[in-house]
């Protein structure tokens, strides 16, 4: 099934809607990044790779708008651990910051 990511700046937060549901990753800026807060997949979205589908979303956004991300969700922090193409974005995986 093929999804739609929507970036719903307004509300500082990133989207996909199914059947009436609302998957979101929730997220605040700083200064040269983004902080990806909170991942929230309703029970009836999940094991369609929603959640994985965001995660790739957000931090493709990221690298495109060369933006840093810190990854405070536990869920974007595996999915970047799991995804070596990120872990240069990631404030938590760069090896210049003590």
């Amino acid at each position: 099934m093929e999804h739609t990511l929507i970036h719903n700046a307004e509300e500082n937060q990133f989207e996909v809607h199914l059947n009436g549901s609302k998957a979101l990753a929730t997220y605040e800026r700083f200064e040269g990044g983004i902080s990806i807060n909170h991942t929230e997949v309703p029970k009836e979205m999940s094991g369609q790779g929603v959640g994985s589908f965001i995660a790739k979303g957000v931090l493709n956004y990221a690298k495109t708008h060369q933006l840093k991300v810190k990854p405070v969700c536990s869920f974007i922090s595996s999915y970047i651990d799991r995804h070596p193409e990120f872990q240069e974005i990631s404030v938590f995986h760069n090896k210049n910051i003590h």
